[in-house]
């Protein structure tokens, strides 16, 4: 039976909207394959449409020409109470052959934290005979060999390494909770047509990724705060040049002593038996990001917190040329690199004792 002879419902969810879209046009595809014409694309936020709505534009066959695929992102407004979740079943349920029902829920969380009513949503949608797929963004780890894959269905071939470069520039192997990967499929696929087109059926080198492949600031900010946080001087330190090769100190020292203080209010509240919602009121953010900055405090103690302040205050100085402080690029560098090994480190220097730039010692 084709796909034009039965309804067609789909429910998407993950982080990943250009996988989401692949799938929407395969749908739109198919159908104008069985029906013989293009069939119309209408998108929609779930805020903006009713349930009533949907079924105008689904529920009656086409009878002349295409159908109409119905692309309805954020479906959440059309569950929020029991009639209107009704009011969404029997849209499910009345979908026509010709017409397709395409449902888009945008999960940062890797599942986590899917709110119930989109889950329960999801799983009427395969009880009623519709398919349901997640389409998570590839993981840090995975986006190496997911960019080799999607070159070698491009017909673009790469070199040792450029795979891995093109991950690294893009910014996927940022664990921020905050960092949107929705967009970070397309932006891959359309940095391998670039250097497609740059080397002309060569070879991609991890030298082409370099000269073409701009560096994203989440990659450069936000991997080094993340890295600080956790206490990872291995990866700090690789960060922090990536860093200060592409943003002014001042907005490094900003971003990190933000994070710094973040962990010491996680602390303070810990201490204090204050609850999780607390937390979130106390620092802001969504709560996931939140539950990182408490997970990421226990690695440290508060004289440890304290010290990376003083340390930070130190390197501020020295960037605002106060005090006569050594101030030339080398020195603040060498400064930067004594503050991730004594402050950062675990095992470094003794909380609380003096702090010295590398770049001052004798």
């Amino acid at each position: 039976m084709s796909t034009a002879d039965r309804p067609q419902v789909l429910y998407l969810w993950g982080d990943d909207e250009w996988a989401m879209e692949r799938l929407v046009g395969s749908v739109v595809e198919g159908l104008a394959r069985d029906t013989g014409a293009p069939p119309d694309r209408w998108r929609v936020n779930g805020r903006d449409v009713t349930p009533a709505a949907l079924s105008e534009r689904v529920a009656v066959a086409p009878m002349f020409g295409g159908g109409t695929v119905a692309v309805v992102a954020d479906p959440m407004p059309l569950v929020r109470s029991k009639a209107l979740r009704e009011a969404l079943d029997g849209v499910i349920a009345s979908v026509a052959p010709g017409n397709a029902l395409v449902l888009l829920e945008f999960d940062a969380s890797g599942g986590r934290k899917r709110p119930k009513s989109l889950v329960d949503l999801e799983a009427g949608v395969q009880k009623a005979g519709g398919t349901a797929r997640p389409c998570r963004a590839p993981s840090a780890g995975e986006m190496p060999a997911w960019i080799g894959g999607r070159a070698a269905d491009m017909g673009i071939s790469l070199g040792p390494g450029a795979a891995r470069e093109i991950a690294r520039r893009i910014g996927s192997h940022v664990g921020e909770g905050d960092v949107d990967r929705r967009q970070m499929s397309a932006v891959a696929v359309g940095e391998l047509e670039k250097l497609a087109l740059y080397r002309g059926g060569e070879p991609v080198t991890a030298d082409d990724v370099r000269a073409l492949v701009a560096e994203t600031v989440p990659d450069s900010l936000w991997a080094l705060s993340d890295a600080v946080a956790a206490r990872r001087a291995d990866a700090a330190g690789p960060a922090l040049d990536r860093a200060l090769e592409t943003q002014p100190e001042q907005v490094v020292l900003v971003l990190l002593h933000r994070r710094i203080r973040e962990l010491l209010m996680a602390l303070d509240a810990r201490d204090r038996g204050a609850r999780p919602a607390d937390l979130v009121k106390l620092i802001g953010g969504n709560p996931y990001v939140v539950q990182r900055r408490a997970e990421q405090a226990a690695a440290w103690t508060v004289p440890e917190l304290e010290a990376a302040l003083d340390g930070l205050l130190a390197l501020d100085r020295m960037a605002k040329h106060a005090d006569a402080a050594a101030s030339t690029d080398g020195q603040r560098r060498m400064a930067w690199v004594a503050w991730v090994a004594e402050r950062v480190a675990p095992g470094g220097a003794r909380a609380g004792g003096p702090s010295v730039p590398a770049a001052r010692r004798r």
